[in-house]
């Protein structure tokens, strides 16, 4: 009885190491799902880039415990080595780590889909969609030795359908979640299980940058059976911290949809 107590007061995270990225403000799904880990006891250390590493660190003192911000760039083939590096120089292992990277032209938003030019789109896919193939190969070798194996956890949003004003960020979407479902493949004889959390339009930083954001609103709120709320971004966290967590052992290759119900509803 002493030990089933000890095990249902033990926080999802203890002991666990999480990589986070794409944390610039508190509104991003990325910092609810750290402050949520570290609420749970996880060790978190977050990556940023350039110009956004003095946006990330002044978010990161938000944090209960400030974490420590690691420079990876998505784009720059040569970060994946380094920050696996630099990971490798202060831990033996890691048990998590968060995609939570995209980008797109604004050729490649609102209403240019036939007019966005290949240079273009180029960047979206390299940005939004391989990187979670980069961040995988930078994190796997460190959670071959993670006791209860590895979590990669990705943000998606639906691509089962096209999205008006999403345009070419939907095909990266897209791309996104085929890749975890071929990482998932790869991975898996490693003990490393690569998911997708698929959550509802939320008011972060790159929704505000898509002009006609606002058609979603009002819609998802009537059509989701839940209901929704675009500016709470604590569930499309919970999401990822229970799949970082030893509570789904066996899944990998799935998106958790995170939007209210809407992806279930039709007319």
């Amino acid at each position: 009885m002493a030990a089933s107590t000890t095990v249902a007061s033990m926080s999802l995270l203890t002991g666990k190491r999480i990589v986070i990225t794409g944390v610039l403000t508190k509104d991003s799904i990325a910092f609810e799902a750290a402050r949520l880990a570290q609420q749970q006891g996880a060790e978190v250390v977050l990556t940023s880039v350039g110009r956004a590493m003095s946006l990330t660190r002044r978010t990161a003192r938000r944090l209960e415990v400030e974490p420590e911000v690691l420079e990876f760039d998505a784009a720059d083939e040569s970060h994946v080595a380094g920050l696996h590096d630099a990971l490798a120089e202060r831990y033996d292992r890691i048990d998590g780590a968060l995609h939570a990277i995209g980008f797109a032209p604004p050729s490649c938003l609102s209403d240019g889909f036939l007019d966005a030019p290949w240079d273009d789109v180029a960047v979206a896919l390299k940005i939004s969609t391989f990187s979670l193939k980069s961040l995988a190969a930078a994190v796997a070798p460190l959670m071959e030795n993670a006791p209860s194996g590895g979590s990669i956890v990705g943000l998606d949003f639906d691509a089962a359908v096209a999205w008006p004003v999403y345009e070419w960020m939907g095909v990266a979407k897209a791309g996104l979640e085929s890749t975890s479902r071929y990482l998932a493949r790869e991975l898996g004889p490693r003990n490393i299980r690569v998911n997708l959390v698929a959550a509802g339009p939320l008011k972060t930083t790159a929704a505000k940058s898509i002009d006609g954001f606002e058609q979603f609103e009002g819609v998802w709120n009537t059509k989701a059976p839940l209901g929704w709320d675009v500016t709470n971004t604590e569930a499309a966290g919970r999401a990822c911290v229970a799949l970082f967590s030893d509570w789904f052992p066996a899944t990998t290759g799935e998106i958790i949809h995170v939007d209210g119900g809407y992806h279930a509803i039709g007319a």
